[in-house]
């Protein structure tokens, strides 16, 4: 979202017709190349009876990408998508292409992984796999001062949860008060066949349909608390989760545009930050679809890590007018986020919207200096560049 795949008068490497996969069962690896999506890699794993560990909440994506923002899901217990990787193989600057794993150029590991692209084109990769399952929904509508005591007692160390996800209200004259934490156990029985979520034409009128409407919010809050819990399945196969795509939500209309936040806080900072939300977010009034609140756990792996700990993250969906007004409103607020977050002990993720400062950058991600160093020390020419290079790395 901030242009890290593209740079001025640069080109673009497509490496979508890159999707072969090969999936050594006896080690529970999947060799996959980097163009392929998770819509590809999921039917796949699927019918030998194995899931992806860790991905973003959607199968839209490359792999190729998702390991360049090291990105995370509603696994729980789990790292970002980086503690899955086994190897890889990297095409760098003078063309030469080199392996990377912990034990094996282990330095160009760490920074290819969250590495934006910045040190060469990831060819394939080896990830962990993990066994396909059947996971049983328990949901818990609670009073945000309850959702951190109700996460304890309810799921925290149950050895059986598998997958976890939290939304908070965002009702305007109710924005925060009640949290909907959606918890998926372990459960015997038959693995259902692979499918999509149900009912997703229902489920995206009423997301679009709150766009710039307080009754729209009203009413989804309703839906999704009252009404859907009758509706949907109980039990699910892991895949199942995992095989959604975005346009089950996304932006199709011309005037406006979808932006993404996240921010990723230590458990100590979670008060001070939900109240900051609540304060920043109304007063710049912005039009607030979504939160979503995951656990990561601490990332063992990456150079320009964002969980340097154990972190709770916050996932927020805006709406906002393309105009230059609704494009400076809403850097604004993601500058008052960032600030919040960083108070709180955390930070912001790096694949959206440029609008840090480069002071906020840094205070964010001090190890970033040294991370630009070292790409130009693996790529003295600059060959590979991006927007986010642009902004706070060139010098």
């Amino acid at each position: 979202m901030g242009g890290h795949t593209f740079y001025p008068g640069g080109l673009v490497v497509d490496m979508r017709p890159h999707v072969a996969m090969e999936l050594d069962e006896s080690r529970d690896i999947l060799r996959v190349q980097s163009g392929a999506l998770w819509s590809d890699v999921i039917p796949y794993l699927d019918a030998r009876g194995r899931s992806v560990a860790v991905m973003q909440s959607n199968n839209s994506f490359s792999v190729g990408g998702s390991l360049s923002v090291n990105c995370h899901g509603w696994q729980f217990d789990r790292g970002p998508i980086a503690s899955t990787v086994e190897s890889l193989r990297l095409m760098q600057a003078d063309g030469s292409i080199v392996r990377c794993a912990r034990t094996e150029n282990a330095e160009l590991f760490s920074l290819v992984l969250g590495g934006y692209g910045l040190f060469g084109i990831i060819l394939d990769v080896e990830l962990r796999v993990v066994e396909n399952e059947r996971y049983r929904l328990e949901q818990h509508v609670v009073p945000l001062a309850q959702s951190l005591a109700t996460f304890d007692r309810r799921v925290d160390g149950e050895p059986d949860v598998r997958m976890v996800y939290a939304r908070l209200c965002i009702v305007p004259d109710r924005l925060f008060d009640e949290v909907i934490i959606s918890a998926f156990f372990m459960e015997a029985g038959e693995v259902p066949e692979l499918s999509g979520r149900g009912l997703p034409d229902l489920r995206r009128a009423m997301f679009r349909g709150s766009v710039g409407s307080d009754y729209g919010k009203h009413l989804r809050w309703s839906a999704e608390t009252e009404i859907e819990p009758l509706l949907t399945d109980k039990s699910f196969s892991r895949n199942q989760l995992l095989n959604e795509g975005v346009a089950v939500f996304e932006n199709r209309t011309e005037g406006s545009t979808d932006v993404l936040h996240e921010y990723f806080v230590p458990r100590t900072g979670v008060v001070a930050f939900v109240k900051a939300m609540r304060e920043i977010i109304p007063a710049h009034d912005a039009d607030l679809l979504n939160v979503t609140v995951r656990s990561v756990n601490r990332d063992e792996d990456t150079f320009l890590r964002y969980a340097d700990q154990r972190m709770i993250a916050f996932v927020m969906l805006f709406t906002q007018a393309r105009t230059e007004a609704g494009e400076a409103d809403m850097r604004t607020m993601t500058r008052g986020l960032i600030e919040a977050a960083i108070a709180a002990g955390g930070r912001h993720y790096l694949p959206y919207r440029l609008h840090a400062t480069r002071d906020q950058f840094h205070r964010a991600y001090p190890q970033a200096r040294r991370f630009f160093e070292l790409k130009r020390h693996y790529d003295p020419n600059e060959l590979f560049r991006n927007g986010f290079y642009r902004t706070y790395g060139a010098e």
